[in-house]
Formats: structure tokens, sequence, C-alpha cells
């Protein structure tokens, strides 16, 4: 299910993308450098995908207190993700680039719509990341029974490397 759930997030976002491909062709096309918070917002996501990994090869060790560390770790950067992203949103506000309304252009409108639509799926992935150091505190998982801990890495990767490639395109085609 895991998979089938990805592939369908995978057709969303290719069909999103692409509309922004297609309506970098209008004549009211306005392109804009991407806002400071994204690049750090970036970063602590990839930082996110390292802690995580970091977690699962020390709960196969089982390394239990280092297991809680990562995935402690993995939850702080994930809300420095999402907070980072909001003051994303703000500082296009600053530059007079807005969302819905009076001064709002396509370009950030799409922007705001992709990366709002990648943060629901953080959401879900901040459940996930509870859910798992939830369970790991209960002690259900070790070396020989990580599966929970691995599928939710399984995910967490997922939305981490689709950002990275959410964070590429705009980068490029901004």
């Amino acid at each position: 299910m895991m998979y089938v759930a990805i592939i369908s997030m995978i057709m969303m976002f290719a069909g999103l993308t692409s509309a922004y491909v297609i309506s970098s062709n209008r004549e009211d096309w306005v392109s804009f450098d991407l806002p400071q918070a994204l690049y750090i917002s970036t970063l602590l996501i990839i930082l996110s995908s390292i802690s995580y990994f970091l977690a699962k090869k020390s709960i196969l060790k089982n390394n239990r207190s280092q297991t809680t560390i990562f995935l402690v770790i993995t939850l702080v950067l994930a809300v420095g993700f999402v907070f980072f992203q909001f003051e994303g949103f703000n500082q296009l506000r600053e530059v007079d680039l807005y969302f819905t309304g009076e001064g709002s252009v396509v370009s950030s409108s799409l922007l705001v719509v992709i990366s709002f639509a990648h943060l629901l799926h953080v959401a879900a992935g901040l459940v996930v990341l509870l859910v798992v150091l939830f369970r790991h505190l209960n002690n259900k998982y070790s070396a020989d029974n990580a599966l929970g801990l691995e599928v939710g890495g399984i995910f967490w990767h997922f939305v981490d490397f689709l950002w990275i490639f959410l964070f590429l395109f705009f980068y490029f085609i901004t």
C-alpha cells in the first residue's frame, strides 16, 4: 500500500509541476528568486533524512539510546523544515508576491500550491515520525524487529526526496 500511495503522490506532483512548466509560457509570468528560507528548509530536510538513516542503523545495532536521539533529531529537523517553509511564504509576501488576490501572480501562486501540497505530506510524515518514536520508546523495535521503523523511513525518505526534486525544479525553472 505504501508504494501505491507513493506512486499516486508522484503522479500528483508530476501534474502540478507540469502545470508550472506550461504556465511559465504565459505572458503574465513573473520570474523571481526563491526565498532564502526555502534553502534553509531544504538543508533541514536533507539532515532529517540523514538522522533517520542513522536511527535505523542504530536500532539494527540494538543501540536504543542512540536510536532515540536520532529519531528526536529527525523530528526536530522536520518541524524546522515546516517552520522555514512558512517563513518562505512570508518572504514571498515581503516582496509583494501573493498566493491569491491583488498582487498575486501565477508563478508565486503555483509555488505556494505545490509547496503547500508537499507540506500536507510532510504533516503526514510528522505523524509517522511521532508514531515511530512512540513505538520505539515502548520497546517495539529491535535489531530483529525493525519493520515499522523501516516502513516509516520509506515514507519519510520519499517526502524528503520529493522536496529535493521540487526545490531543484523551482531553482532551475523559476
